[in-house]
């Protein structure tokens, strides 16, 4: 996986965690699609 890719998807991760929300709430947040939120957290 690139850097950019993996950072993203620690900031997303923590992001839910800390703020309990949806994977839906958190591709709005960070402006992606939920697929790719999805995608990146479970790898």
């Amino acid at each position: 996986m690139k850097d950019y890719i993996e950072e993203r998807a620690v900031e997303i991760a923590n992001y839910i965690v800390e703020n309990k929300v949806t994977v839906r709430q958190a591709a709005k947040k960070f402006g992606v699609s939920k697929s790719t939120v999805h995608t990146e957290v479970t790898i």
